[in-house]
């Protein structure tokens, strides 16, 4: 047979309610938090009106790539404020095709 016993709070305990109680209205109150529905941005998310891409950008995203520019490399001017492997070094010795490493 299972007994069952009730522990009554102590003072201690009992002090920290109007704390607890503030928490828990906090952890009630709606949080937004990125990810959560991945297909779907939210509607204040902040978003990018333009991207400026100077000569600069350009001199680095095509260094290593030798004039007259293949029109592969056309989509550099749609390229935005995203990760792309193109304007980073990448690996090193023989397959360092655009010397970047040297």
């Amino acid at each position: 047979m299972a007994q069952t016993v009730l522990v009554q709070a102590g003072p201690a305990l009992a002090a920290d309610t109007s704390a607890n109680t503030a928490a828990n209205d906090a952890a009630q109150a709606p949080t937004f938090v990125a990810g959560t529905v991945p297909s779907v941005r939210r509607t204040d998310a902040p978003t990018l009106a333009a991207v400026a891409k100077d000569a600069r950008w350009y001199q680095k995203a095509l260094s290593g790539v030798d004039s007259p520019y293949p029109t592969s490399l056309k989509f550099l001017d749609d390229q935005g404020n995203w990760y792309t492997p193109f304007t980073q070094p990448g690996m090193t010795g023989r397959y360092d095709l655009r010397r970047w490493h040297r």
